[in-house]
């Protein structure tokens, strides 16, 4: 039987363990064990569930998913030897995209996250989605088989890359937009932050076509639909990041898109402000941390 572990107890963390909750051999790992409560936002039910302490497991796992931050990726890298085999399959299940490089051991995979909750305190509500994109290969399609029963929806992608660069947009622009504002999604209510909006993901798809990722003419306007049909007071992780003065994962998302820009020298002024005034608010809250 497939032994599956689950790092981190956030909201995309938690939200996991609950779509696998009707498989037998699922752990939730956290820095220390805890309960947690989670409640379904649709239909106000909740539950509680419990989060084992990383520092304490003993178990070798078959699937490791990794729902941290990307900015704590470092903390969890240490205990890895300890809870893997030469067979484990490892799912960053994070928004952004990662330097591989650093799990060169592992056999790992980047997944494309569609799964929208809050986390505050020991509380998670989990608004909609719980849908992971990630590689096809013959383990992945093994591990579609195995949870196929369960409540997580898994897409088998031929071209990965396609699924990573059009959520790294979709961030790109609301997740941006949410966090310099301080607001929800009701700021694209105004013009002139739409117009903003618009501008960043305009450059987000020059870049794309520059890394060899093509879009259709429409992308912009296709993802600034989706945002309309955003509830007025949903925010984003970031937002909620920046409004609990707390570190960012701006590395892996205008970071990654910022970079991949530079390497075609390419100049692109609204994606280099926003990652700038991102950036100084991160490293502002990892030296209150500290």
């Amino acid at each position: 039987m497939t032994k599956i572990a689950i790092i981190g107890p956030g909201a995309v963390g938690t939200s996991l363990a609950v779509a696998l909750q009707d498989y037998p051999h699922v752990t939730l790992l956290g820095r220390r064990a805890t309960t947690l409560i989670y409640e379904e936002a649709k239909t106000s039910e909740t539950q509680s569930i419990a989060v084992q302490a990383l520092p304490k497991t003993t178990e070798r796992y078959d699937v490791i998913f990794i729902a941290v931050k990307t900015y704590q990726l470092d903390s969890v890298l240490p205990y890895l030897p300890h809870m893997t085999h030469d067979k484990t399959c490892i799912i960053l299940a994070q928004n952004g995209y990662q330097n591989l490089q650093q799990f060169a051991p592992y056999r790992v995979y980047q997944a494309v996250v569609y799964i929208s909750g809050q986390k505050q305190g020991n509380h998670v509500t989990h608004f909609r989605d719980q849908v992971l994109h990630i590689q096809r290969d013959h383990i992945t399609e093994q591990l579609a088989e195995t949870l196929a029963h369960t409540q997580l929806i898994l897409h088998l992608e031929n071209e990965i890359e396609h699924k990573i660069w059009y959520k790294l947009l979709v961030n790109l622009g609301i997740n941006t937009i949410t966090a310099l504002s301080r607001d929800t999604a009701q700021v694209l209510k105004n013009k002139a932050m739409v117009q903003l909006c618009e501008h960043l993901l305009q450059e987000g798809v020059a870049i794309a076509q520059h890394e060899g990722i093509p879009f259709s003419q429409s992308i912009v306007k296709d993802i600034m639909k989706i945002y309309q049909g955003y509830p007025d007071q949903m925010g984003t992780s970031m937002y909620y990041d920046i409004i609990n003065n707390q570190p960012l994962e701006v590395d892996a998302i205008q970071g990654y898109i910022y970079r991949a820009a530079t390497r075609h020298q390419l100049k692109m002024p609204y994606i280099e402000m926003a990652y700038t005034l991102l950036s100084h608010h991160h490293q502002n809250a990892l030296q209150l941390q500290n």
